[in-house]
């Protein structure tokens, strides 16, 4: 395999350690290293065209990593400029909620221009963090000091609301039918946004003070919710509106991101294991993918059908779970 791509496979074949037999996968692991100056990702998102967008935090740029090539390219988003999350909107274009400058960027696929729509300058800092688009094009936003909001870039028309319980406000996320969803940190709650008024409802898993960190949505619209502090994972049905929780396997397991992927299986990041753990609901059995380097400090998972993403900040790789 060439040097230039970049990327090494370093591990083919993924046996389920917790689900039966019969319900055996093969999951093809593959690991993209990140050039300096552009690596520590935080948050990862995949084009339908299959090219990786991701956040160099540290570095004040957007990353594009090409899987075919292994070629990274780096686009500065300006001096100060500290992005958090991104996200692939409806025009194909990453979005990415930029902290150092209180703003929400689009980033052009094809010209690399950089846009940007700054934050009411009464707000002040809000420490933006994730993003997630809505059934009519208008993207919705975190800020982890205390707020949310939306904005609609057909024109410009920019709203933000102080969160229910103040600081918190964390991951986002949007079901099939466009309603979105949000997930409070240091709230320890859910909420669903109103697509009209923008007013929040407050959901609250069963386990106090669990740290609901990021959330997501399975293909019928139900709510699954990373939980920092317990360790667990949650669902919410929005049509019952009934909970159930699980415990990831471990001694101490940390679970920070989520996502769902076009089975309806359930991945999660676990920092107590340093692993990805993969929940299939029917079963109600946990696969756990250890990380072959120590501290991968995984903040995020996304994906496309077939391909699941994770940002590996702490290793400056991205990791690719090819599901067959």
């Amino acid at each position: 395999m060439s040097a230039p791509m970049r990327h090494v496979l370093f591990a083919l074949l993924v046996v389920l350690a917790c689900a039966p037999s019969h319900a055996r996968a093969q999951v093809a692991v593959q690991a993209y290293a990140l050039p300096s100056g552009g690596g520590f990702p935080h948050d990862v998102a995949v084009g339908s065209d299959g090219i990786v967008w991701y956040t160099a935090q540290r570095d004040g740029k957007l990353g594009r990593l090409d899987p075919a090539t292994g070629k990274v390219e780096l686009i500065s988003l300006g001096a100060g400029a500290a992005p958090h999350g991104v996200v692939v909107g409806p025009d194909g274009a990453p979005w990415v909620t930029e902290g150092g400058h209180n703003a929400i960027v689009r980033v052009d696929p094809k010209t690399r221009e950089v846009k940007s729509w700054s934050l009411p300058t009464a707000r002040g800092y809000v420490n933006l963090n994730t993003a997630a688009f809505d059934n009519r094009g208008r993207i919705w936003f975190t800020g982890q000091n205390g707020i949310y909001g939306r904005l609609d870039p057909k024109t410009g028309a920019m709203q933000v609301w102080d969160a229910p319980r103040g600081y918190g406000p964390y991951g986002i996320a949007a079901t099939p039918d466009g309603v979105v969803y949000y997930a409070s940190l240091a709230g320890s709650y859910i909420a669903r946004l109103d697509g009209e008024t923008g007013a929040a409802t407050v959901l609250e898993p069963p386990t106090k003070n669990q740290g609901a960190r990021r959330v997501w949505s399975d293909s019928k619209g139900v709510i699954w919710v990373s939980e920092w502090n317990s360790g667990n994972v949650s669902r919410y049905d929005p049509r019952s509106g009934a909970w159930k929780t699980w415990r990831l396997p471990g001694d101490k397991p940390r679970t920070y991101a989520v996502y769902v992927d076009e089975r309806d299986m359930v991945w999660l990041s676990d920092w107590g294991a340093n692993a990805m753990v993969r929940f299939d609901p029917a079963t109600e059995k946990f696969e756990v993918f250890p990380s072959d380097k120590s501290g991968a400090n995984v903040r995020q998972i996304l994906g496309r059908p077939g391909e699941v993403w994770a940002p590996e900040s702490g290793n400056n790789r991205l990791v690719v779970y090819r599901v067959k």
